[in-house]
């Protein structure tokens, strides 16, 4: 029986299919085309890879496994590392809490005050320190030891002297509510004034209708004179004079004795002094027909014959030099001032004056004796 060509294809050197031969290497028979196995199986037969069954393929891949985990624990031991056995050390770091650092507080520093600096006066003909100090507010003792004078005060035409400021008057510390008294003043209308050349707090506070004592303690001053461009405040609304047409008085007489400024009691006056100007305070606003009566009389003389009796309505009167005595022995002269009121005039046109007020107390000066050839000024004149 011939095997038939899908039994047997194997090259055995004749074509199954034609029964030709053919060589024993031949793959493919030459007359009828049919593909022939060498023998011994092909290269690719050869090559074909193995199939393994799944179960052999894990059972290999766990062998594997098991024999990875023995090489690394092997390396373990060998590097020393550590053992099974050794339980693992745990090392706790403590924390340290951060300690408060306190900072000294800083002491507080006390800065002083600067000293203002002292005004600058020089001295007119005829001033003396208590007319300095008076018009500033201050002192005789202060200008004296600013300018390390004598205890006399003698000062010269021209001089220049150092005037130290005011003392100012401490005030009360602020308080929640206001006292009546600053609850009035804040709520008072007010204007501020310039002092010019010529002016007095008497002639300033008669042109505002206040009183000088009010505009003083507004202003806070200690003495009645004021200065070129010194500035001033005026309260408006402790004006006394209404503005309607009829007029209040401010002080109803009798008026109080004025208080006298000056010359100082006892002050002493040489030959370089021409003229003497007597300073007063005001005692309010004088009415129509009112008046300052100034006295001067010159003690050394004893008869009272050389005396001046003079009227004015402002708060200083100028003595003329014809009343300084007329020879070189220093005379003494005392003056006071009182409020008169004029009643009418006698035959001679003379005024009639009944007196208003008080009178001031009496004050001394000396005046040296005028040069030779002076005239002695007639009594009253």
């Amino acid at each position: 029986m011939t095997d038939s060509p899908s039994t047997s294809t194997r090259n055995s050197g004749v074509c199954p299919r034609c029964g030709t031969r053919v060589s024993p290497g031949a793959s493919r028979c030459t007359v009828c085309g049919t593909e022939l196995k060498p023998r011994g199986g092909s290269a690719s037969s050869r090559s074909r890879a193995v199939t393994l069954p799944l179960p052999l393929a894990i059972a290999l891949l766990l062998v594997f496994a098991l024999l990875s985990a023995g090489v690394t624990f092997a390396a373990v031991q060998m590097t020393g590392a550590g053992t099974g056995d050794e339980e693992p050390t745990i090392t706790v770091t403590p924390s340290v809490s951060p300690t408060a650092t306190v900072s000294p507080q800083p002491t507080a520093t006390h800065t002083p005050l600067p000293t203002p600096t002292p005004l600058s006066h020089r001295v007119g003909e005829g001033e003396t320190c208590l007319q300095i100090a008076a018009f500033y507010g201050v002192s005789i003792q202060s200008i004296i030891q600013l300018n390390q004078l004598a205890t006399t005060c003698l000062l010269s035409t021209g001089q220049t002297l150092q005037i130290p400021h005011p003392t100012a008057t401490p005030t009360d510390e602020p308080t929640a509510t206001l006292p009546a008294a600053e609850a009035t003043r804040a709520a008072c209308q007010t204007i501020d004034y310039e002092v010019e050349a010529g002016d007095s707090l008497f002639g300033i506070a008669q042109n505002y209708a206040v009183e000088m004592q009010t505009i003083k303690d507004w202003n806070s001053m200690t003495g009645d004179g004021v200065f070129e461009g010194q500035v001033l405040t005026i309260p408006l609304c402790q004006r006394t004079i209404a503005t309607g047409p009829t007029a209040t008085p401010t002080v109803p007489p009798p008026y109080p004795a004025p208080n006298l400024l000056l010359p100082q009691d006892g002050a002493a006056f040489d030959l370089s002094t021409d003229t003497i100007t007597l300073q007063w305070a005001a005692v309010g606003e004088l009415r129509e027909g009112e008046y300052y009566r100034v006295t001067i009389i010159d003690v050394t003389e004893g008869s009272g014959t050389r005396r001046i009796d003079d009227y004015v309505t402002d708060t200083k009167y100028i003595i003329p030099s014809s009343f300084r005595p007329n020879e070189s022995q220093a005379h003494i002269m005392r003056w006071w001032v009182e409020t008169v009121r004029q009643i009418g005039t006698n035959s001679r046109g003379e005024g009639l004056y009944e007196s208003a007020g008080a009178e001031s107390l009496k004050r001394d000066f000396s005046w040296a004796g005028a040069p030779t050839g002076a005239s002695t000024p007639t009594p009253g004149s």
